[in-house]
């Protein structure tokens, strides 16, 4: 064998390394998810080796890279598209164009992206809006909201609150449309925690005379206490979001003090005081048998009061809704919640899901067996059209 040959076989074999994955048997297209993974996973290295180095932070690089994903406001022949602001929040609004001769629906949706990163004006974002728009033939408002590392919880929390609070007011329906009573709000990962807190948020708010018809959550993260779930230890490094890279997104929700960090990766973020918390998030008493299969419930270990002192966001239900109380629960919409099996997160999901339940809530419960973070907004993957088309038909029936 030549020197060139042995050289191209070494770099071949360096470069399928890199890229080859395994998975599940059952995870369809397996190459183009593990191409989309390698895409990202060069992402996170190289702004892993620039924050490194002092020059940029790791989640600023992440941004940068993901604007030249963005695409302008640009209408279609079947929705008008218009970015405006709703209380100061720059937010897209997707009209559907063919006429109406009712008030149509109205869906208030908030992006993913671990508070940290991504925008309504990504190009699937603009994509599941348009066809939402069209299909439901319902008035979708794509929100922003100021992200991390700049801007720190309760101000993504609030951004969201502000907007949906303006989206509501009778004056702002009337102008879009919109029925009164039909009005949803959804939203994925860090956006299904956000749709989870505002819209708890709403119930005790005597300013808002509407209220939302439905939430829609698509693998919401709902709870910053325990890391150490059952999928959290299953799916610690699958593809798309693995525990270091959701640990960081949580504690940068909070800080960019990388000491809560260190703490939440060794359990040791919670402190004694707090230890009632943990009864809503015991995953032993809440996750349905199948889920739990060989694993032992290990009771949590806690870290000093410092940590809570300087960042009581992690505590707060605003930021983690798993921890409200029955009471609050019980007055919560008709639901639909989206878990997927190889997702860190889908224990979050499948406890919010249990004490729903439990507090008498109706809930449509859609577990996706070969479903992954992130199996929703890739609008790469047949997977995710497959779930888009579940989502809609859902919300056609209940909205």
């Amino acid at each position: 064998m030549g020197r060139k040959s042995l050289y191209l076989l070494i770099v071949g074999i360096l470069i399928a390394y890199y890229i080859y994955t395994p998975l599940p048997d059952n995870v369809e297209e397996p190459w183009r998810m593990m191409w989309i993974n390698a895409h990202l996973k060069t992402i996170q290295n190289l702004a892993t080796f620039v924050e490194l180095l002092g020059l940029h932070h790791f989640m600023d690089s992440f941004k940068v890279v993901g604007s030249f994903d963005e695409v302008p406001p640009t209408s279609d022949e079947n929705v008008t598209v218009t970015e405006t602001k709703f209380n100061n929040i720059l937010v897209r609004v997707y009209v559907p164009k063919r006429k109406s001769e009712a008030l149509r629906r109205g869906l208030f949706y908030i992006h993913g992206g671990g508070w940290c990163v991504g925008s309504a004006a990504l190009s699937d974002y603009d994509l599941l809006s348009r066809w939402t728009a069209d299909r439901l033939d319902a008035v979708v408002v794509s929100t922003n909201y100021r992200l991390a590392p700049k801007y720190h919880f309760p101000i993504q929390f609030e951004d969201v609150y502000n907007a949906l609070r303006w989206f509501l007011r009778k004056k702002v329906l009337a102008k879009y449309g919109v029925n009164p009573e039909r009005i949803g709000i959804s939203g994925d990962s860090a956006g299904g925690n956000l749709a989870a807190a505002v819209t708890q948020q709403l119930l005790d708010d005597p300013d808002v005379k509407i209220k939302l018809k439905i939430q829609s959550l698509i693998y919401p993260a709902l709870q910053p206490l325990d890391v150490d779930l059952p999928s959290y230890q299953e799916n610690s490094n699958f593809l798309f979001l693995s525990k270091s890279l959701m640990v960081r997104f949580w504690s940068e929700y909070f800080t960019t003090d990388r000491s809560l960090e260190k703490a939440m990766l060794s359990r040791q973020h919670v402190p004694v005081e707090s230890s009632h918390l943990f009864k809503f998030v015991n995953w032993s008493s809440l996750l349905p048998e199948r889920f739990i299969k060989g694993h032992v419930y290990n009771n949590p270990n806690y870290g000093s009061s410092e940590l809570a002192k300087k960042y009581p966001g992690f505590l707060d239900v605003r930021a983690a809704p798993l921890l409200a109380d029955d009471n609050k629960l019980r007055g919560l919409p008709l639901t639909y919640v989206i878990t997927c099996q190889y997702d860190l997160l889908r224990d979050d999901g499948l406890m919010y899901v249990t004490r729903l339940r439990n507090a008498g809530v109706q809930v449509t419960h859609n577990h996706v067996e070969d479903g992954f973070h992130g199996a929703f907004s890739f609008l790469g993957l047949k997977i995710s059209h497959r779930l888009i088309n579940q989502y809609i038909e859902w919300l056609k029936e209940n909205l």
